[in-house]
């Protein structure tokens, strides 16, 4: 028997640790800190009432992310992106990826001439960390929607579905689920998925990193991060139930 055990003893379609824990922010309309492994990620959602210039006027609302990783996030100190004066490319893609997945996951007609800012800070990172906002940023919008209904703001939790995200890769020959760094270092090819639960793809970045990856590699990452996505859901959805 072929042992398929990873460094950390996971099997290759296994998540790492889950923990997430919702409210953690008194202030914020809506609040998640996540775990996946040794990857923390802090979150708040802050709803305000005004939109960007091309939603005024149109009754829509508008949802949008902001991401960093703490000085101390990394092995080594890195700079705050603040005090260099500009936004990073690798931190505009991120937020852009956070905010186009939240808003296909609600009708924005419903929340009105108002915007949702999830701020996702990184405390700590051990790759997934731009999965992890993602999955995390879920839930405090959610709670964040909720509280809106409660006060009257909306009729209805407007969420037409729930998503996740999570990575996956071919390491070593092998496909795996939810890399970490080590493993992510090490990949010949990552994928960075964002899916509804009822399984349709919002986002799929899968970039090969020496040689070009086969279809059949694709669908078996894809079929990895399927099932991690469902797994994360239900975290969620405990998660929501717990407020």
């Amino acid at each position: 028997m072929i042992d398929n055990a990873r460094h950390d003893g996971r099997q290759p379609d296994q998540l790492r640790t889950v923990k997430m824990e919702l409210g953690v922010n008194v202030h914020a309309e809506g609040s998640c800190l996540i775990e996946m492994g040794r990857t923390r990620v802090w979150i708040t959602a802050s709803v305000e009432d005004r939109v960007p210039a091309h939603r005024r006027g149109s009754g829509q609302g508008w949802i949008t992310a902001e991401y960093s990783m703490l000085p101390r996030s990394t092995h080594d100190r890195g700079m705050r992106e603040a005090i260099q004066g500009r936004i990073g490319g690798r931190t505009h893609e991120i937020q852009r990826l956070i905010g186009r997945s939240l808003r296909a996951a609600v009708d924005m007609s419903k929340i009105g001439e108002r915007t949702i800012t999830l701020d996702c800070d990184v405390l700590q990172a051990d790759g997934g960390t731009r999965t992890a906002a993602i999955t995390g940023a879920f839930t405090a919008l959610y709670m964040a929607l909720k509280r809106m209904k409660e006060a009257r703001m909306v009729s209805e939790v407007p969420v037409r579905s729930y998503l996740a995200a999570v990575s996956a890769g071919i390491v070593e020959g092998m496909p795996r689920l939810d890399l970490d760094y080590t493993e992510d270092f090490q990949a010949s090819t990552d994928l960075n998925c964002v899916m509804t639960e009822d399984g349709r793809l919002i986002e799929l970045q899968a970039t090969a990193e020496g040689a070009p990856y086969s279809r059949s590699e694709l669908d078996s990452m894809l079929q990895l991060a399927g099932k991690g996505i469902k797994e994360l859901i239900v975290h969620q959805k405990r998660a929501i139930a717990a407020l």
